[in-house]
């Protein structure tokens, strides 16, 4: 357009200039938005066809040219959606496993009294000692369901964060002594001895909930003597970690536990023994208690074991002043 008009016109070389630069960029201007408009509309007919995201999301805003950035800004998006994908795909092997779990613990002792009550109803009633004893058994497998489901209550209330804490100072020794008298019997007919690696001549006192810290030493002892070795031993030891924290360990001489299962302990449902334990009874819910209550308290559990030697279980606690 310049060399036009300087031809036919013999337009001065000031105005031709400022003339040639302002026509240069209007022309600039008018090209870049034409091709930023076509860029956008292709762009978003590949996010729209290939459902990498939602148009609604999509935002007519400015948008750069450099084929570059936008290559990197797709690729970003498909490596997020298919980060997602795999996220649903891990969610739902593990919801259909819990569910095929839940099925599995509450079908055997329902189909255990369905079974005794069916007896009876088919002649058990008249004969007195066989009406004492089904009931009795039907009596423990409901036992059972409800001991399940009260794991399951606590299990979801520990996750979604709707079971409170009442925090208190108390003595972990005299606790821990609590609990062995508790299950002193148990660990008997294993021939098992419960003690302390050491006479502590004073207290431990530490802040937490004190009836948690009770269930959650009680489930660690059980477990120790479930799987222990006849004749062996269950050892707790309380240590200092750091200035305001105290370490408690629950260590057994037991059958141990392989390295490939020890990151899975503290799944809900999950079984190192799937027979052996089963036969031992649990709602195989106590460790996955154990460890949301340790968390509840912002606290850590650590496992250590060795296949055949033994397990060892730790978890740290606030100590008090």
């Amino acid at each position: 357009m310049g060399l036009f008009l300087s031809v036919f016109y013999h337009l001065e070389i000031v105005p031709l200039i400022v003339f040639t630069i302002v026509c240069y960029f209007i022309c600039f201007v008018i090209i870049q938005i034409r091709v930023e408009r076509f860029i956008y509309r292709r762009v978003k007919n590949i996010y729209d066809d290939l459902k990498l995201l939602e148009s609604a999301n999509f935002t007519k805003e400015s948008i750069t040219t450099d084929m570059g950035t936008l290559t990197q800004e797709i690729d970003k998006y498909a490596r997020n959606k298919k980060l997602e994908i795999e996220t649903l795909k891990v969610r739902e092997e593990y919801r259909k496993e819990f569910l095929g779990n839940v099925s599995h613990e509450l079908k055997t002792p329902l189909f255990t009294v369905q079974g005794y009550i069916l007896t009876l109803l088919d002649g058990g009633l008249n004969d007195p000692k066989v009406l004492e004893k089904y009931l009795g058994r039907a009596n423990k497998g409901v036992e059972r369901l409800i001991y399940i489901v009260k794991d399951l209550d606590m299990i979801t209330k520990l996750e979604v964060g709707d079971l409170s804490l009442n925090i208190e100072k108390f003595d972990i020794i005299d606790l821990v002594k609590n609990v062995f008298e508790l299950f002193e019997m148990k660990a008997s007919k294993k021939e098992i001895t419960l003690t302390f690696d050491r006479h502590y001549e004073t207290p431990v006192y530490v802040n937490a909930d004190q009836e948690r810290i009770q269930q959650i030493l009680s489930n660690l002892i059980v477990n120790s003597i479930k799987y222990g070795s006849e004749r062996g031993t269950t050892e707790i030891s309380i240590e200092n970690l750091i200035k305001n924290k105290v370490i408690v360990r629950v260590t057994d001489n037991g059958e141990g536990i392989e390295a490939e299962n020890i990151p899975r302990l503290f799944e809900r449902f999950y079984r190192v023994d799937k027979s052996g334990s089963r036969k031992e009874g649990g709602s195989g819910l106590g460790l996955a208690i154990v460890k949301h209550i340790i968390e509840a308290h912002d606290e850590r559990i650590y496992v250590e074991s060795e296949y055949n030697v033994g397990s060892e279980f730790s978890f740290t606690l606030e100590k008090s002043k």
